[in-house]
């Protein structure tokens, strides 16, 4: 689903900061920061964002170029799921935000339900580990694996956190607008299945 445009753009930063990290030759550098601009070049006028920003977010990285992590929580409650509104788009999001170093998935996942809802939760069953660009959120300039994981409230109160602005449960048809690049539908209708059929497998992809 992601557009190919931005599969290009992307590969072509791959490429250009692998090349920065491990070339010696001042010729080679050369080419891959021409590589790394080009790349820039295709987001900004696809998205008619300025190319600083774009050069911040999209080519401020360094290393070998591997894929972001965002961990996602699945909380259930009398048959309702968790769900926080986000303060930067004004939507709503199942907890969760990208993974952090030196911590587990599950313990990416219960720190966030604490941190945005005020949940104390205890991780217990991987529903997915899925693609981005095989989703349907809007393009992003990171290649992004998808972890949710559902998790069983142990403790706390709702209490909204330094990103979120609301705290609710909802029902299954019942939804509110939801932030899509964060979850889609689809995945909101996956938690549930999960929900209703403990013995449904993990969705790979």
């Amino acid at each position: 689903m992601e557009p190919k445009w931005l599969e290009w753009a992307k590969q072509l930063q791959s490429i250009a900061q692998a090349g920065l990290t491990y070339s010696k030759d001042k010729y080679d550098i050369e080419r891959f920061e021409m590589i790394r601009n080009i790349s820039v070049e295709m987001l900004s006028q696809q998205t008619e964002v300025d190319k600083a920003v774009i050069r911040e977010l999209f080519a401020n990285e360094t290393g070998y170029a591997t894929p972001k992590v965002d961990v996602r929580a699945v909380v259930f409650k009398d048959n309702k799921i968790l769900m926080v509104k986000e303060d930067v788009d004004n939507v709503w999001a199942l907890p969760g935000g990208w993974g952090d170093i030196g911590l587990s998935p599950s313990e990416v996942a219960v720190k966030e339900v604490q941190e945005e809802s005020g949940f104390e939760v205890k991780a217990t069953k991987l529903i997915g580990v899925m693609d981005k660009k095989f989703h349907s959120h809007p393009p992003s300039a990171y290649h992004v694996y998808k972890f949710f994981i559902q998790c069983e409230i142990v403790g706390g109160k709702p209490e909204t956190g330094i990103e979120t602005s609301a705290v609710d449960f909802f029902a299954e048809n019942e939804l509110p607008p939801l932030s899509v690049a964060r979850n889609t539908e689809s995945q909101i209708q996956l938690a549930f299945k999960h929900l209703h059929n403990s013995q449904q497998p993990v969705y790979l992809d």
